[in-house]
């Protein structure tokens, strides 16, 4: 028996050795990167569950959504929105109709299960076909399809919609517009169960429980974007090194709450180039090699576009008591600066979502009943109380003692915009507000 006991200490010992080797294997770094980049695909995963189980969703239906009736990150309340999951293989398509639309931005966004843009169909990417029958078909598969359809080759077998048409002057004639959108399968593709990852909130990220399965994450959905190998398989060794034992567990755990949600943090202040006060996300919508930018994105503004489509603005950290004003000179209004519409929204700093207030006003744009200054120039202002002197109609509520985030969107942005020579001005913040 006491040669049995010193046989199983020794043995535990070689273990806890093996352990420690493995422990330092990897260093911080590529624990916190393998981290990064998994929890994009896990705020995809999420959102996917949620759509399913929560919203109803079913494998090529849309879901017409109501005018302002979106409750995510960041939402684009200047358009109506259509939303689907889509599910191709290589023996089935699916028909795509869209209406003929005309003096209004509209466009048919699909993503990968990594948040990458993959597809827009409007009469900029479309020209020669800007409405009408598409097929939408598996790249690499050999089907025959109408003769009236024009063949559209997707990347992945999964994808999902966030369509988006314009609201406009007639939100009447953009909801008849929304419901003339339709997908038709051409017979029921095989579509492999979902990844059902467990559910967190944005105030509790998971920690080294997300590599408790890391290859099944990996495995989901391949990730198109090139570039990706060396962080992909530092996501499995830390799989690895989590599975080894409780020592390389609580490592990883540490790392992820010392160094991996504090560059998050920092991330989401500043997305991208700092101009004016306003952030601005380079890549944005099809990211390349930079998934950190992609899972930030993810996190606060899920079903990103791609900047041919829109350019944003983000503002981090404002003062909900403060008053704030945003003048735009007569000769740089928003409205010059896009070929479609522009918008300007307040969201909280968490969840990313609109804040409630009683105007029930949660943006201005384009078609906001804007006063102009007597020089020509505009005026915004961003307070929890409407300033004496300054105009109703041009005030966005704030939620007083809270802070808060603005984002600034450019539909068509013009070219000083996308060169980057250009952003919005800066808020300039008032001393007092006692008196408003």
């Amino acid at each position: 028996m006491f040669l049995l006991l010193l046989s199983c200490k020794k043995e535990q010992k070689v273990i806890d050795n093996d352990n420690v080797s493995k422990v330092e294997a990897l260093s911080d770094n590529d624990i916190s990167d393998a981290y990064l980049y998994l929890l994009g695909r896990a705020f995809v995963l999420r959102q996917q569950r949620l759509d399913f189980e929560k919203e109803g969703f079913q494998w090529n239906k849309i879901q017409y959504r109501a005018p302002g009736g979106v409750n995510w990150a960041n939402p684009n309340l200047d358009v109506v929105y259509m939303e689907a999951w889509i599910a191709v293989d290589e023996n089935h398509y699916v028909i795509l109709e869209i209406p003929k639309i005309e003096g209004r931005y509209y466009t048919w966004h699909m993503l990968n299960g990594w948040g990458e843009t993959i597809l827009n169909i409007n009469e900029r990417t479309f020209p020669q076909k800007p409405y009408g029958k598409y097929a939408l078909c598996l790249k690499g598969s050999n089907q025959k399809i109408p003769g009236d359809a024009l063949r559209v080759d997707l990347p992945v077998k999964i994808s999902r919609v966030l369509a988006r048409l314009e609201l406009g002057k007639n939100v009447q004639e953009a909801v008849i517009l929304e419901k003339q959108f339709k997908v038709f399968e051409s017979g029921k593709p095989q579509i492999r169960p979902f990844y059902k990852l467990a559910h967190f909130t944005n105030d509790k990220l998971p920690g080294a429980e997300l590599f408790d399965n890391a290859s099944g994450i990996l495995n989901s959905e391949p990730d198109i974007n090139k570039g990706m190998e060396n962080v992909r398989a530092k996501v499995k060794e830390v799989e690895k090194l989590v599975k080894s034992g409780r020592e390389a567990r609580t490592r990883v755990d540490q790392i992820i709450k010392q160094k991996s949600l504090k560059e998050l943090a920092e991330l989401i202040k500043t997305p991208g180039e700092k101009q004016n006060g306003w952030s601005h996300p380079v890549g944005i919508g099809n990211y390349g090699s930079n998934f950190k930018t992609r899972t930030v994105v993810n996190l606060g503004g899920i079903w990103a576009n791609n900047l041919q489509e829109a350019i944003y603005f983000i503002r981090t950290g404002n003062d909900g008591s403060a008053v704030y004003t945003q003048t735009f000179a007569k000769n740089e209004l928003p409205q010059s600066k896009v070929k479609y519409f522009w918008s300007v929204i307040c969201v909280d700093g968490k969840e990313f979502k609109v804040i409630p207030n009683p105007l029930k006003r949660y943006l201005l744009n384009n078609q906001s009943p804007l006063k102009f200054n007597n020089d020509g120039s505009l005026t915004i202002i961003y307070s929890p109380k409407k300033p004496q002197n300054l105009p109703e109609s041009n005030w966005i509520p704030t939620p007083e003692g809270k802070k808060y985030n603005l984002t600034f969107r450019y539909y068509g942005p013009s070219q000083d915009i996308i060169d980057g020579s250009y952003s919005p001005p800066d808020l300039l913040k008032q001393q007092t507000s006692k008196n408003n």
